[in-house]
């Protein structure tokens, strides 16, 4: 019997999961990472996230409810190195990161799998709404979810080929709907918990305050400026804004304005019209490929997704000598924001993605 370890949120979709495993004949082992540095207990309890006390609570009852096993395991060095220290050194550097994307590819997988293989297990496995197929060139690839509304495939575009072989991802075949009633047969306790939203770390959204509590650098406000350099108001500091950013900017303009670029070396934050937010142009670093091991000098015509919430757009990619990939989308897209992942699907497949710069 295959041994696989699950990790458990607490929440409906890993609970399900642990139960679809079991109903598929694996030995299963429920395990909550415990990711956090230091918080009060009532942070934990409020934010009921993937990582909160109420999650290891709801996770154990749930565990005890299917007869597995269950562990708590603490990544707090980790998560914070890889994570937190991360989320500030980007937004420091006038990027927008995705923490759930470093989550994903150095905790929740590379640390989580090293544990499990040292333990026995032969998989590792999450409650994400994905699915994993080896491919006839033999790679292994993430397609998308049966249901396009939580389709969560953006987040893992990261996974190395080692750590997908070693993935189960039972939810990604059915939708949210589904699961719920898997849940409410089983009578689990989870079965109508809410989603847990935003970054885990920072449940009150003040990112601009955590990244202050967490940095020694010094915090300056500056000037906003347009493109040509004219001085057009005061900010609060680059760490307080995003690219394609309308609200919060409290400049006197008459009309809409938006951010579209940020200067660490000058401490200046751009502004520009709703037009200077398009474009159809990027390149991306720290490319992962999945579905295929490289272009080989070859263009490809994909759809790529420039942030969790976009639809995707048409677009064709090619590497560049350094490694680099270089996307030109066939029509102008909106707030393309360093520091975001762009990720390459060639229909419901994950070809690859990276960092854009």
């Amino acid at each position: 019997m295959k041994k696989v370890v699950i990790g458990m949120s607490g929440g409906v979709d890993s609970s399900v999961a642990a139960w679809l495993l079991k109903e598929q004949g694996y030995e299963v082992v429920g395990v909550t990472m415990q990711i956090w540095q230091e918080e009060e207990e009532t942070v934990q309890e409020e934010n009921g996230g993937c990582c909160g006390l109420s999650a290891v609570e709801d996770a154990r009852r749930v565990a005890w409810q299917l007869g597995i096993p269950y562990y708590v395991m603490n990544f707090r060095k980790e998560f914070k190195a890889n994570v937190m220290d991360y989320f500030v050194e980007e937004y420091l550097h006038g990027r927008t990161p995705n923490p759930c994307i470093a989550c994903n590819r150095y905790v929740k997988w590379e640390s989580l799998l090293k544990r499990s293989l040292e333990i026995g297990a032969d998989y590792i496995a999450t409650g994400h709404y994905a699915r994993i197929e080896q491919l006839p060139n033999g790679r292994y690839a993430i397609r998308k979810s049966a249901t396009d509304t939580k389709d969560q495939t953006y987040a893992l575009y990261n996974l190395t080929q080692e750590q997908l072989s070693h993935t189960l991802m039972p939810v990604g075949a059915y939708t949210k709907d589904q699961i719920r009633e898997f849940a409410q047969k089983l009578d689990l306790q989870v079965a109508h918990k809410a989603d847990s939203q935003e970054i885990c770390f920072i449940p009150d959204h003040d990112y601009a305050k955590f990244i202050e509590e967490n940095t020694d650098a010094k915090l300056e406000k500056g000037n906003f400026v347009d493109v040509h350099g004219n001085v057009l108001g005061r900010h609060e500091g680059i760490t307080h804004y995003t690219v394609g950013q309308r609200k919060g900017l409290n400049l006197a303009m008459g009309h809409p304005v938006f951010v579209t670029e940020i200067r660490p070396e000058t401490n200046e934050v751009v502004i520009g019209e709703a037009e200077d937010v398009f474009s159809d142009y990027l390149v991306c670093d720290r490319v992962n490929w999945m579905a295929v091991d490289g272009l080989h000098g070859e263009e490809m015509l994909v759809t790529a997704k420039i942030r969790y919430s976009h639809k995707g757009a048409p677009c064709r990619i090619r590497e560049l000598e350094d490694g680099r990939v270089e996307c030109r989308f066939l029509e102008k897209v909106r707030a393309i924001t360093p520091g975001q992942a762009v990720v390459f699907y060639d229909g419901d497949y994950v070809v690859g993605g990276g960092t854009i710069l």
